[in-house]
């Protein structure tokens, strides 16, 4: 457990300097499943990640790396704030496997990665869409199909895979 915090922490330093220069995220909510609420105290496993982003001034974060969806949502609302959002909000929240037979028993997904589209049609107020799966490739295919559905003018502007 000791060397699972250490890389969390590891990561967390690293991505300090990142996230000052990610793309921005908007907070549109995503539609991960979320488990039930009798799920949520039970052990966690996998390895935790997370995207926030502020739809009032396009500005993100995400971390991964977390032993606990509560710590990743939490990190990347901080690393979203540190950057400038005002308003930051978790946009998605996915996990890996740890090891191979983890399984909790939520029924929460285990995705690889996720992706977040980010479009500023308006000029305004920026929106997001936010997606995982099991790579990058389909994560980012996912992300743009649900933000093209609302705009023109969507792009990628942040994948992360655990």
């Amino acid at each position: 457990m000791k060397s699972a915090k250490m890389i969390a922490i590891a990561a967390s330093v690293l991505l300090s300097g990142v996230t000052g220069h990610a793309a921005d995220l908007p907070g549109v909510p995503s539609d991960t499943p979320m488990p039930p609420e009798s799920a949520m105290t039970a052990q966690q496993k996998g390895i935790w990640a997370a995207i926030a982003f502020s739809e009032r001034d396009g500005k993100h974060g995400f971390f991964w790396g977390a032993d606990t969806r509560s710590e990743a949502e939490k990190i990347a609302v901080q690393h979203c704030e540190r950057v400038g959002g005002g308003s930051c909000k978790v946009a998605i929240v996915f996990r890996n496997h740890r090891h191979w037979n983890d399984n909790d028993g939520t029924g929460f997904p285990y995705d690889h990665c996720a992706a977040l589209a980010v479009s500023n049609q308006s000029g305004s107020n920026f929106f997001s869409v936010a997606k995982s799966a099991t790579n990058r490739k389909e994560a980012e295919e996912l992300t743009l199909t649900a933000c093209e559905k609302l705009s023109s003018q969507c792009s990628i502007r942040e994948w992360i895979c655990t």
